[in-house]
């Protein structure tokens, strides 16, 4: 076990919580957000001129953190146009993008949301979603022959989208070979667009490996908690690029959107945070390509001090996304400009991987540790550094957790 040293002990906690968010203002509830040490952030970007794609259940563009934040978006649930779903242009009337859900309006307003109202606060204020909607099929629900995904990815080029956050995934390979998802995947990358989708939330139902977030186009995102654990539901594995927040997070409660509920997250919100970073990053340098992007998103990952250099680890692939590792102090070399690299294969400059290729750490839990900036800058991670008897205690408190975890291993 990658044996990690710190104790993580937020300034934001969610104790004391009202029985919705929406009673004390959603901000409140997002610990991560000064943990980020946004205010800085957005001094130097909020994401501006960065469009989105949202791949989810629609959104409700009427809520008063996403008034003007939402563009024409589009229904991939049904084939437009005619059985074969070919024609992408928009129906008369306008395309119905609406949330029936809640799921994608809670992920919209977590990238792009004003936080007007006391609603959620944007990671990327600035951004702007392009909602196109699809149906929340269950993990293991066998999809359709026809391929909302694909027809979703494919809407997201259209309308012009830089960056799609993907909110659902099936233990199928939906389309790979079949209706031909995979392609519309790699034709968003050929056009430079960054792809993101959570590896899933179900870990303690078979882990199973979930599509579209196992395409080596994808860069799939697994879920940490306030103490930047990985959450016990989050799923892991080689998928799992980046890990981002996904617990305790808040969330429209239901379709009605008359209040948030305190108990959020899961894959779908950790990828949207995934996808505001990497919308901040892009804004601060919009000529750099996605391979670019993706590389200082690696490179200034949150780390823990006792993670062995040149692996990946299982749970967290590089580490815990930290925007403000770049955009306030600089972090992350770019590298060349390669337009076409699959995500998967982008590593940070100067990797050297123990083996001739990288492979996923054995560590069960692993969590990064922050490491405090030479000009003792405010951290930018989701986690800040403990007391020393705090760490001792946690340390401890591992050792007997690993050693009861062997004990009924045997």
């Amino acid at each position: 076990m990658c044996a990690l040293a710190v104790a993580l002990v937020l300034t934001a906690g969610l104790t004391g919580q009202a029985s919705t968010a929406h009673a004390a203002g959603a901000r409140d509830q997002q610990w991560y957000l000064d943990s980020m040490n946004v205010d800085q952030i957005w001094k130097k970007t909020t994401g501006e001129g960065v469009k989105i794609a949202v791949i989810d259940s629609g959104v409700n563009p009427s809520t008063p953190s996403l008034k003007g934040q939402v563009l024409v978006g589009g229904d991939a649930s049904v084939p437009e146009g005619g059985p074969d779903g070919d024609d992408l242009s928009i129906p008369e009337g306008g395309p119905d993008s609406s949330d029936n859900d809640g799921q994608g309006t809670t992920t919209a307003e977590l990238i792009a949301g004003t936080g007007t109202g006391g609603g959620i606060q944007g990671l990327a204020p600035g951004a702007k979603i392009i909602p196109i909607r699809v149906p929340l099929l269950k993990h293991d629900e066998l999809p359709s022959v026809d391929d909302h995904v694909d027809r979703a990815i494919r809407m997201a080029l259209k309308h012009g989208a830089k960056i799609i956050s993907i909110s659902v995934g099936s233990e199928y390979v939906i389309g790979a070979g079949m209706t031909g998802e995979r392609y519309a995947l790699q034709d968003a990358l050929a056009e430079g667009m960054l792809v993101f989708a959570g590896t899933g939330d179900n870990a303690k139902e078979g882990n199973k490996r979930l599509s579209p977030a196992r395409f080596s186009e994808v860069v799939g995102v697994g879920s940490v908690d306030e103490n930047a654990q990985v959450a016990d539901f989050s799923q892991h594995g080689e998928d799992v690029s980046l890990a981002a927040p996904g617990v305790n997070i808040p969330r429209w409660c239901d379709a009605n959107f008359r209040r948030y509920c305190p108990d959020g997250g899961g894959a779908h919100a950790a990828t949207a945070l995934a996808s505001a970073s990497a919308a901040l990053i892009w804004s601060l340098h919009p000529d750099w390509t996605t391979a670019q992007v993706l590389r200082v998103m690696l490179d200034t990952a949150g780390r823990g001090d006792g993670w062995k250099p040149g692996t990946v680890s299982n749970y967290l692939g590089y580490g815990v996304i930290r925007p403000g590792a770049h955009i306030n102090r600089g972090l992350g070399d770019p590298g060349p400009a390669d337009r076409n690299e699959k995500p998967k294969y982008v590593e940070p400059v100067g990797y050297r991987p123990t083996s001739p290729s990288p492979k996923p750490s054995d560590d069960p839990k692993p969590s990064p540790a922050h490491t405090k900036a030479a000009d003792d800058s405010p951290p930018d991670s989701p986690v800040l550094v403990g007391a020393a008897a705090a760490a001792v205690l946690i340390v401890t408190a591992a050792a007997v957790w690993v050693a009861r975890r062997r004990r009924r291993a045997g």
